[in-house]
C-alpha cells in the first residue's frame, strides 16, 4: 500500500495539465494553484487554441464549457471521437450548473464536472481525483510487468510461478523454475554449484554438487532452443548468455 501511495504521488508530479477557457483570469488562477500542487500546466484561451496543441502530451484537460466559436462540448466530442487522444480525461468547468448540461457533458465523456464561481480546494481535489483514477491502472500494469522476467519466447511470470515458451505453457518443479528465474534474472553472470545450492534449495537439505548439474540438464532439455543460452563455465559455474 504505501508503495502504490508513493508511485501515485510520483505520477502526480509528473502530470502535465492543460487549462481551456476563454477567461484570462480563470486561466491564471487555476495555473498558479495547480503548479503550486507540483503539477505542469499549460493554458489557451479557446478550444481552437487548444487543438492546436499536441493533446497528447497531456494527463488531464479542464475544459470551459462557454467560450467563443467553439463550445467546451464541441472540442471534447472531438477529442473523444479521436482513437489518439479519447483516452485523456476531461473536467468541464462552467457556470452551466443545471442538470441537462451536467448529464450532457458526461455523456460526451467527461470524468468529471465543476460548477463557477471555482472553489480552488475543491478543484485540487476533483483533479487529483481523477488522475489517480487514470493513473491506478498503469501502476497495476508496471507491477504486473515487473514481475515478469521476459527474454525473446520466454516469460517467466513470478506472480503465478509460470514459465511459458514461445506462448505454449512449460511444466517445470520448484527447482528447475528456481534456476530459470535465477539464470533469467542475472544475464551474463557465472554461479558456481556452490551459489545456485544457495539461491535455489532449501537450506536444511544436504545435496552433492552434481544435483546441480542434473537439473541444468533436465532444464536445457525443456525450454528447447533457448537451453543453448544456459552456458557452462569450465571451472566456474553456470551463466545465461544472451
Amino acid at each position: 500500500m504505501q508503495r502504490h501511495l508513493l508511485l501515485l504521488l510520483i505520477f502526480d508530479i509528473l502530470m502535465k495539465i492543460l487549462v481551456v477557457d476563454d477567461e484570462l483570469d480563470i486561466c491564471e488562477l487555476l495555473q498558479y494553484n495547480l503548479e503550486t500542487e507540483g503539477y505542469e500546466v499549460v493554458t489557451a484561451n479557446s478550444a481552437e487554441e487548444a487543438l492546436a496543441l499536441p493533446l497528447n502530451e497531456y494527463a488531464l484537460i479542464l475544459l470551459d464549457v462557454m467560450m467563443g466559436e467553439m463550445s467546451g462540448f464541441q472540442m471534447a466530442r472531438k477529442i473523444k471521437d479521436d482513437p489518439s487522444t479519447s483516452h485523456i480525461p476531461i473536467i468541464f468547468i462552467t457556470a452551466l450548473d443545471d442538470e441537462d448540461n451536467t448529464v450532457k457533458g458526461l455523456n460526451i465523456g467527461a470524468d468529471d464536472y465543476i460548477a463557477k464561481p471555482l472553489s480552488m480546494k475543491e478543484v485540487k481535489a476533483r483533479v487529483r481525483v481523477v488522475l489517480r483514477r487514470v493513473t491506478m491502472p498503469l501502476i497495476l500494469k508496471e507491477k504486473k510487468s515487473k514481475n515478469k522476467i521476459c527474454y525473446e519466447g520466454i516469460t517467466l511470470d513470478q506472480n503465478a510461478k509460470a514459465v511459458t515458451i514461445d506462448g505454449e505453457d512449460l511444466t517445470l518443479t520448484k527447482l528447475e523454475y528456481e534456476l530459470l528465474s535465477l539464470l533469467l534474472q542475472n544475464p551474463g553472470k557465472v554461479f558456481s554449484r556452490e551459489d545456485i545450492l544457495t539461491h535455489c534449495w532449501p537450506q536444511d537439505v544436504y545435496v552433492l554438487d552434481r544435483t546441480v548439474d542434473v537439473n541444468i540438464t533436465r532444464l536445457r532439455k525443456k525450454i528447447g532452443f533457448y537451453g543453448k543460452l544456459i552456458k557452462t563455465r569450465i571451472g566456474y559455474g553456470y551463466c545465461f548468455e544472451k
